[in-house]
């Protein structure tokens, strides 16, 4: 007996912009409700305390999930120097104190040491999983946890502005499986102190940033009415850098079937060296997501995944 689909079928991308105390999972659950939506899922997780731009993926959406999560962030975070919390956020217990407020000039000359490709240990409290089970779960049963540091990649570090000696705010470019709290308590420690991220802002996710993003409140005030689907994005638009290749209407249905087509070459817009991922098109609808595997007159091309958009 066939499984009966608990909502509508409601494809795209909604930019929201999240408001702190509310976990990312729980901003999920509230646009499932706003849109009766079958699936949703997001791209990238933000912390209760933070803000910002939350990619909120939506039926066939969720198929390109990991083309938005692989994009480059941007954020904004007030560093509080002066105490340690067991988080390395303001939700945690104080563990540490330090008199020493960090000036300007040590500030700024600190910041070289950050950026490019670093190592980074990840917060004790994090979702990152040891034997299975998430550190943060560890971590509140009163373990020791470890996490054992990864490369990640920033891109700029820059010191916006000092309110008062006991904070500083700051500005992050940075890629993938970065995290803020982090880099804020190892700064601090750099600095001969100790800090933790009293406020933290995504500003961006690949393309899609806080300027174009659209407040819960905002979304709830329209309710069930049809303009709340005014604010989805197509799925293509998180696979804006993906080059698209062209293919017959005959085609598609065979890669809709999961099967690969043949394309001669010289129906290939892209050139004598194909991109070995693309996104087929048929009369400028999506189609799937494929894998290229050329030779010598035609493109092999093989469905990863296909994208069932009306």
């Amino acid at each position: 007996m066939a499984r009966t689909r608990k909502g509508d079928k409601v494809d795209g991308w909604l930019i929201l912009d999240k408001p702190a105390g509310l976990s990312s999972a729980g901003a999920v659950a509230a646009i499932k409700r706003l849109f009766n939506a079958a699936k949703v899922g997001h791209a990238g997780t933000l912390d209760p305390l933070a803000t910002g731009v939350l990619p909120i993926a939506l039926g066939e959406a969720t198929k390109t999930v990991s083309f938005v999560q692989d994009g480059a962030k941007a954020y904004r975070f007030t560093l509080r120097w002066g105490e340690a919390r067991d988080t390395d956020d303001a939700e945690g217990a104080v563990i540490a104190t330090s008199e020493t407020r960090p000036d300007e000039t040590a500030i700024r000359a600190a910041l070289p040491s950050f950026t490019g490709e670093i190592e980074q240990r990840p917060p004790a409290y994090s979702a990152l999983k040891r034997d299975g089970k998430p550190a943060y779960a560890r971590a509140r049963a009163g373990e020791a946890v470890d996490l054992a540091p990864r490369r990640v990649r920033i891109d700029g570090f820059e010191l916006e502005s000092q309110p008062d000696r006991d904070s500083a705010v700051f500005q992050v470019r940075c890629g993938k499986g970065t995290y803020i709290r982090s880099l804020a308590r190892d700064l601090a420690s750099l600095l001969g102190t100790v800090g933790y991220v009293a406020e933290l802002r995504r500003l961006r996710v690949g393309r899609f940033m806080a300027e174009t993003a659209i407040s819960l409140e905002k979304l709830t005030s329209l309710g069930h009415s049809p303009a709340r689907f005014s604010h989805l994005r197509p799925v293509e638009t998180a696979l804006d850098d993906i080059p698209a290749l062209a293919i017959t209407e005959a085609d598609s249905l065979r890669l809709r079937q999961g099967q690969a087509v043949q394309v001669r070459r010289a129906a290939h817009e892209q050139g004598p060296e194909p991109p070995r991922l693309a996104l087929a098109t048929a009369k400028g609808r999506p189609v799937a997501l494929v894998r290229i595997e050329p030779d010598a007159e035609h493109l092999l091309v093989r469905p990863t995944r296909v994208l069932n958009l009306g």
